[in-house]
């Protein structure tokens, strides 16, 4: 996994400038989930928030539809998502644990996300909302449909 410099988040401008996988996977991973679905044409019908127990680090939100889930790191198996996640901070964290909760609350709402310790869209540096369009009409749509007829 990769662990941004916390140094970066602070800095709108450094934040905005990360690679984009970086971007949407550490810091904007709710404006990615929001943008997917709002995109009918896409397999995803819910958003999912993994929420650290005991205040910990490691929130993330992302798109499925039960079985194949998309973030910034594209389509793939929601339980594999969840399974690198988990791994990942378990590492750095003993004892990391985490809740999974249903997203249901408006994902663009900048006054609901700084609620929950979020940016929302205008707090960026730019607007995220093209970037994450962008970003989504790079992988196949047919990629999350294919992978559902896997074993």
């Amino acid at each position: 996994m990769y662990w941004p410099d916390p140094e970066i988040k602070k800095d709108p401008y450094k934040r905005w400038h990360r690679p984009d996988r970086i971007f949407f996977g550490y810091g904007a991973c709710h404006i990615l989930a929001s943008v997917y679905l709002n995109q009918s044409q896409y397999c995803a019908r819910y958003g999912e928030w993994i929420v650290p127990r005991h205040g910990l680090p490691g929130h993330h939100m992302y798109v499925t539809d039960g079985q194949i889930s998309f973030d910034f790191h594209g389509y793939t198996r929601r339980d594999a998502l969840l399974s690198h996640h988990r791994r990942g901070w378990s590492r750095r964290y003993e004892g990391w644990s985490a809740d999974i909760r249903r997203i249901d609350f408006d994902l663009l709402d900048t006054a609901v996300l700084n609620a929950r310790n979020h940016l929302g869209p205008d707090q960026f540096w730019a607007d995220p909302i093209p970037r994450a369009l962008d970003f989504i009409a790079r992988f196949d749509v047919t990629a999350c449909r294919n992978q559902k007829r896997r074993p």
